[in-house]
């Protein structure tokens, strides 16, 4: 088992004037991670957008949802994507920031006030749209980046920048490519 240092609460609250600091209107894609099956990952240089499967290849489809009555996968969660800066802020190791679960990793502000649901980002030729569908901090996240991580992201301030992440769905199928600029529509 590997011994992992997390990174302690005073320093993900420093941190958080650089979150502050992510662009509002149009940002980068800056890593697509596939999850094949669970516990698996892949990071891809591009993926395709899918409006029935999501990110083609990742197990959302199949792997289902506690937030729907017959245990499907659920519409509004095709897709998790968090902000690069707190995930970096988290895991100053950037090969363990697939770690965390989540698809798309941007730099753009994630916070209710500038992305609330509804709103549609540009990403290459595809588009995707915002929900409410809460993306929180789990026993997993906490195993992976500590107990101070888990606390931070799921704090109030941490739920208003949506520091563990927003989830959003695909309304226009395409292809997204590491570097593509990210932009509110």
């Amino acid at each position: 088992m590997i011994d992992l240092e997390y990174v302690p609460m005073e320093t993900l609250e420093a941190g958080l004037d650089h979150i502050r600091q992510a662009p509002k209107n149009q940002g980068v894609l800056q890593l697509i991670v596939r999850r094949p099956a669970s516990e698996q990952r892949e990071v891809l240089d591009q993926g395709q957008l899918d409006l029935v499967e999501g990110l083609v290849g990742d197990n959302w489809k199949t792997r289902g949802s506690s937030r729907t009555e017959d245990g499907s996968s659920h519409p509004d969660m095709q897709l998790n994507i968090i902000n690069v800066r707190s995930i970096g802020l988290l895991s100053p190791d950037q090969e363990r920031w697939q770690l965390a679960g989540d698809q798309l990793f941007i730099d753009l502000d994630l916070s209710d006030e500038n992305l609330p649901a509804g709103t549609r980002l540009a990403i290459g030729d595809t588009i995707i749209e915002v929900t409410d569908q809460p993306h929180n901090g789990c026993k997993k996240f906490a195993e992976r980046y500590g107990q101070d991580a888990i606390k931070f992201v799921n704090s109030a301030v941490g739920k208003e920048l949506h520091l563990r992440g927003i989830n959003a769905r695909v309304v226009q199928p395409g292809t997204i490519r590491q570097g593509d600029v990210v932009s509110k529509i």
